[in-house]
Parts: structure tokens; C-alpha cells; sequence
């Protein structure tokens, strides 16, 4: 006997089955259910996880929580819930079904509802009883009531495998927010009855689909019919009809849950539908062969940016010392540097493709965001500097420099290395038309990406290509002289001052200390430099200009700050860029001028010594009713890209006013000027001119 009873005390426990059972119902039997509890709890959350699974027979169908132009969800209602205070539904993906031009969204054959009861008190008993109201439908449609009832007591459930399998079955079929998903904007047309949506995904789109529901009775009201959805790479634009049997939905300002779907994966995003129209479109609807000369006349623009103006000194020492070469030698010079550039353009194609493969952030010069390449970026213009300064030369050996005299290449490796070079201190700035080129880019697939960015490299090489194609042209420039080396020691200054803002951008990744330890470490190699090849009298005079320098002009701009004509003011007090700040801003009567930049940014600078800081526009953004925002995007930052995104925009500097009488924005060139801030200000507060 006491054996017995020993391997009974040994025997596993079975878990407590806290099911109702299966329910059918005589009048109804093509649908079958039961309401079961997984034994799962979590005692801080006071929660308690169960589950609703339905089989229905052969081509019968129910509903999702919102059911389309027909049908009814899926509702329970409990009549006695003693010691419970909510239940929540999760809603598995639904399938869309069309019968007689009607649409509906629902389920057929096996659905499991995952649920989660709210309770009081984790150590007293929870008595629920209630009606499960079930609407099935084929060709008809039947709408039945199961009664459902069930106790326990939260504390003392046991977990059931069979229910807790179910359970996570069904939750893999649950949308959940997806962080590489995001939505730009949703769009309300009361006029044409279309609600229009941006949507962003970094992993791209491959078989998307579109769900709209919510919670408010407007938007219940409301049937979002099935989407016309373009995509192109990360973006997606969907636009659907949407009816309502009470006429015009009234959807502006209202809360919609948007559920976004693809191959593998379903996101659920929240939204608030405005009046604002779509602020990009997709790059496939748009002229190709328009952005492509676009994008050439960008890549040209980009040689007179102030951020390729150190290498012009350069540029035009090629030129010179062309003169006097065979027409063969220039060509294969100037092609040499044209293909750096063409090289250079290709290698931030792929690097741009690559972040987009990896759901990076995208963006013109978002390589300056990474120390990495900066501090790489500071040795590469301190070697061009030191040697433009005659600090160094690089000496061959004599057979090299046999071979190379034979060849007649004259370094064109040298003339390549220009070329690369110049397009990677050209990334900082953003010129007129390149802004749209590569926002359309970054759009694109990859072979149009490619494209672009070969047009803009083209058109970034033109001149050297234009002179590859008439060597004659580089005899119009003056004859090489003595004037070459002041010239050259100009822009090899230049070069040195370029490395020392590069120097400057890296204390927004490291300590101040840290960054002046290198600046000096990198003063003091080229002072030696200087000492070993000049001597030890251009070393001194070098360091007596900079403190005299430095100090005269500490000292005389104490003396006379107060007589200048045009001192730049203090910087405005900004906010942080805020979306929900701006709209709230707007609806109270203000105007919002949003200024998104970066330290890196050339472009932005110019922006802001040349028209923010400067009059009129000074007082005009000092003004009361003015709201100003800015966003850094010194530094990656997955909110200020996402606010770019939404305005297609894939770079800095991006200026955007807002108003009462324009809260969809009104964008601003990418060079400002104080009559167009002004001219945006005006209109987007409404004030008459």
C-alpha cells in the first residue's frame, strides 16, 4: 500500500483545464467555440492572458474588429464580471473578401483571438458570465449568441501547454509596431471621399497591403476599401475610396489605427488624419530624364560650393602646368580626375545602398555624422595641405622615376586622387537642384539610384571633362610663374583651415580636451615639418604671426565690436524639433519656422551668418507669435531623418514655416534668402501683404 501510494505522489500533475468547453449551437452548427485561459499571469500588471478560438465549417466566414461594408465583429459581453475590469481583443491579421461589390474583412476555417483580462486583486476570485455574440456569414449571414461562463482565481492558475501553444500561435498572427515602419502622413480629401497615406519602411516594401480602422464613432462610421499602393523602395504611397452609409465621413483630426502588412511581417501604427497634401510622391510617377538633367546641373553647381573651394587651388595648378604638354597627356590628365570623381560618386552609391540594406539612415553627406570618416577626413586634407605648403614631397627612386618619364602619365594617379577627394569634401554642402536629385535617388531602386549619381558626378566633372575634349582651353589661363607658389600657399592654407573645422566637428563625439590634444598634435607635426625642410626661422615667424594674430584680433575685437556695421546678432533661443509642439503651435494662432541643420553642414552655416542672424529676417524670427525649432542632425538621429523623410527630403539644410493659413508647411530654397523667410512668414500667418 505504501508503494502505491508513493508512485501515485510521484505521478506529474495535469495541469487544471480553465476552459467552457466547445459551444455550438443547434440552430447555427457550421461555427463551434471555446473560451479557454492559458494559465500564463503576470502579478505586477495584474493581468491574466485566455484565448477565443473559433472553427467554422467549409466557406463560412467572421469578421474583423472592423468589418468593412458589411458584417458585424466579433463582441463579448460580460453580464457578471466580478473582480475583473477590462478585457482586451487581439486581433489577428484579417483576410479581405468581396461578394457582390460588397467588401468585408474577416476570417474563415481555425481563428484564435488571443485576449487579456484585467483584475483587481490577483488573490481573489474572478466570476465571469456572459454573451459571446458570433456573426458568420456565406451568402447569408447568421448572427448567434453563445453563452459564456467561467471562475477562478488568478493566483492559483497553472499554466496549460495546449492553451499556451494556441495562445502564441495566435499572437504570431497579431500586427505589433514595427521600428523600420513609420508613418509620414495621412491625408484626408472630404471632396474626392480619399484618404491618402506615406509610409516608410528601411527594410522596403515587397507585397504590401493597407488596413484603416479606429476607435472613435467617425471613424467607425467610416469603410476604408481596399488601397491603391505604389512603392518605391523604402516608400509607400496608398491612396482609398472611403464610404459611409451617414454621407461624408468626417475623418479630419480624428485618431486612425493603420495597419500595414507585407510578406513577413504587420505593423500597427496610430495616426492622426490631417488636411495636409501628400509631401512626396513616388519616384517612379516622376520624368526620369528630367531628374537626370537635374541631377547634371546639381553635380555642376556643386563646384563653385565653398566646400570644394579648397580644392581649387588644386584644380587650377593642374590646368596651369598642363600648358606646354601633348594634347594626349591633358586628356588622360583631366580624364584621370573626371573619373576620381565619377569613382567617388559611385562608392557613396553603394555606401548609401548599403545603409539602405541595413534600414541605416539615408542621407546626402550622413557620412560626416561618423568620427570615423571625419577624423579619416582630417589626415586626408593635412597631408593635401602640408604638401600644397611645400612641407613634404614624396621622392621616388630613379628607376621610378625613368619608368614614369618614358610613360608620360605625369601622376595620374595624382590627378584621380584630386577627383575622389573633391567629391568627398563637396558632401557638407547641398546646392539648388541637388536636393532633388537625390531625394529622388534614395527613393528609387537601386539602378536609378546608380544613375542619378552618375549624372551627378558627370556633371560635377564637366570641366574637366570639357577640357579632356579641348586640351586647347588650358593654354587660355596665365603662363606658369613665380605667382603659382603664393597662390599655391594660399589655398594650401585653405586646405589647413579646412582641416581644422573638420578638427572642430569632432567635439560633438569627443571631449573638447581631446579634440584640442589633436589639434595641437597636429599643429606641432607640421611646425616640425615646417622646422626640418624651411628651418628654424620660418617655425618662428609661423608661431609669432599666430599669437600676434590671434591676440591682436582678440584685442581689437574687444575695441571695436561696438562700431561694427554689421555684427551678427545672438542666436535665437530654439526649441527642439517637435512635431506635435508644431501643430499644437499652429492651432493656437502662431507661426513656426523649423530650421534643420547640422554642425558639418557648409550650406547651413551660409544659411544662418547670411540671413538668419542678418536683418530683416533677424527681427522677423524674433518676432512674438513666432515658434522657432530646430533639428540637429549632427548625429544620426532616427527622428529628425524620419521628419526629413515626410518631406522628402534626404539631406540638410531644410527650412519649413508653418502657419494658420499653411499647416501642411511651406518649404524653403535651399540657399535662403531674407526675402523668401520673410515672404513664407507673411503668408503662412496670414498677414496681407
Amino acid at each position: 500500500m505504501l508503494v502505491l501510494i508513493g508512485f501515485l505522489f510521484t505521478f506529474p500533475a495535469r495541469a487544471v483545464d480553465y476552459s467552457t468547453g466547445w459551444l455550438t449551437n443547434p440552430d447555427h452548427p457550421p461555427v463551434e467555440l471555446r473560451f479557454m485561459l492559458t494559465g500564463q499571469t503576470d502579478a505586477d500588471a495584474k493581468t491574466v492572458e485566455a484565448l477565443l478560438e473559433v472553427k467554422l465549417a467549409e466557406d463560412w466566414k467572421t469578421y474583423w474588429r472592423t468589418p468593412g461594408e458589411g458584417g458585424v465583429a466579433p463582441s463579448l459581453k460580460w453580464d457578471l464580471a466580478d473582480n475583473l475590469t477590462a478585457t482586451d481583443w487581439h486581433w489577428p491579421l484579417p483576410q479581405r473578401y468581396e461578394f457582390l461589390g460588397v467588401e468585408t474583412l474577416g476570417y474563415k476555417h481555425h481563428i484564435l483571438f488571443p485576449m487579456t483580462l484585467h483584475v483587481e486583486d490577483m488573490d481573489k476570485a474572478v466570476f465571469l458570465a456572459g454573451t459571446l455574440t458570433m456573426s458568420s456569414c456565406t451568402n447569408i449571414c447568421v448572427l448567434t449568441d453563445y453563452d459564456v461562463s467561467l471562475s477562478f482565481t488568478p493566483s492559483q492558475l497553472v499554466a496549460s501547454e495546449e492553451a499556451m501553444h494556441l495562445y502564441n500561435q495566435g499572437m504570431s498572427h497579431v500586427p505589433r509596431n514595427q521600428e523600420a515602419v513609420s508613418i509620414n502622413n495621412v491625408s484626408w480629401d472630404p471632396d474626392k471621399q480619399t484618404l491618402s497615406l506615406v509610409a516608410t519602411n528601411t527594410l522596403g516594401w515587397q507585397q504590401p497591403d493597407v488596413f484603416v480602422d479606429g476607435q472613435s464613432q467617425n471613424v467607425q462610421d467610416a469603410s476604408f476599401l481596399q488601397p491603391t499602393v505604389q512603392v518605391d523602395g523604402q516608400t509607400l504611397i496608398a491612396t482609398m475610396k472611403v464610404n459611409s452609409w451617414f454621407g461624408v465621413p468626417k475623418l479630419l483630426g480624428e485618431t486612425v489605427n493603420i495597419t500595414l502588412t507585407d510578406k513577413d511581417f504587420a505593423s500597427e501604427e496610430t495616426a492622426i488624419v490631417s488636411d495636409q497634401p501628400l509631401a512626396i510622391t513616388i519616384a517612379g510617377s516622376k520624368n526620369l530624364p528630367e531628374i537626370i538633367a537635374i541631377a547634371l546641373l546639381g553635380g555642376l553647381i556643386l563646384n563653385v560650393m565653398p566646400c570644394v573651394l579648397p580644392v581649387l587651388g588644386m584644380k587650377l595648378s593642374s590646368v596651369i602646368t598642363a600648358q606646354g604638354l601633348a594634347r594626349r597627356q591633358i586628356r588622360a590628365q583631366f580624364m584621370a580626375s573626371a573619373l576620381g570623381i565619377l569613382v567617388s560618386f559611385w562608392l557613396l552609391a553603394g555606401f548609401l545602398i548599403a545603409l539602405k540594406l541595413s534600414g541605416q539612415a539615408l542621407g546626402w553627406g550622413v557620412q560626416f555624422q561618423s568620427p570615423y570618416f571625419i577624423g579619416a577626413m582630417v589626415v586626408i586634407t593635412g597631408l593635401f595641405a602640408a604638401n600644397m605648403l611645400g612641407l613634404f614631397e614624396i621622392r621616388l627612386s630613379s628607376d621610378t622615376n625613368t619608368w614614369m618619364a618614358t610613360k608620360g602619365d605625369d601622376s595620374y594617379l595624382g590627378h584621380f586622387v584630386q577627383g575622389m577627394f573633391a567629391t568627398l569634401l563637396a558632401t557638407p554642402c547641398s546646392a539648388p537642384f541637388l536636393g532633388a536629385a537625390v531625394a529622388f535617388a534614395l527613393g528609387a531602386d537601386f539602378l536609378t539610384l546608380i544613375a542619378i549619381f552618375t549624372a551627378l558626378a558627370v556633371g560635377m566633372a564637366a570641366p574637366w571633362l570639357l577640357i579632356a575634349a579641348f586640351p586647347h582651353l588650358a593654354g587660355l589661363f596665365p603662363k606658369p610663374g613665380m605667382w603659382m607658389n603664393k597662390v599655391k600657399t594660399l589655398f594650401g592654407l585653405m586646405m589647413l583651415a579646412t582641416s581644422l573645422w573638420l578638427i572642430s566637428l569632432m567635439t560633438s563625439f569627443f571631449s573638447p580636451a581631446m579634440v584640442a590634444a589633436f589639434a595641437a598634435a597636429l599643429l606641432l607635426t607640421l611646425l616640425w615639418q615646417l622646422g626640418r625642410v624651411k628651418g628654424r626661422k620660418p617655425v618662428i615667424y609661423t608661431l609669432a604671426f599666430l599669437v600676434l594674430a590671434s591676440g591682436g584680433g582678440l584685442i581689437a575685437g574687444s575695441m571695436t565690436a561696438d562700431r561694427w556695421s554689421t555684427p551678427l546678432a545672438t542666436d535665437h533661443h530654439w526649441q527642439p524639433l517637435n512635431t506635435d509642439a508644431i501643430s499644437k503651435a499652429v492651432s493656437n494662432g502662431q507661426t513656426v519656422f523649423v530650421d534643420v541643420t547640422a554642425e558639418w553642414c557648409i550650406t547651413c552655416k551660409v544659411n544662418k551668418v547670411s540671413v538668419i542672424l542678418r536683418e530683416p529676417a533677424y527681427s522677423a524670427l524674433d518676432a512674438e507669435n513666432i515658434v522657432l525649432m530646430r533639428g540637429d542632425w549632427t548625429k544620426p538621429s532616427e527622428y529628425v531623418t524620419g521628419y526629413l523623410r515626410s518631406h522628402g527630403r534626404y539631406g540638410v539644410p531644410f527650412n519649413i514655416v508653418y502657419g494658420p493659413a499653411a499647416p501642411q508647411g511651406i518649404a524653403l530654397p535651399v540657399i535662403l534668402t531674407s526675402d523668401e523667410v520673410l515672404q513664407a512668414i507673411q503668408k503662412a500667418s496670414g498677414e496681407r501683404s
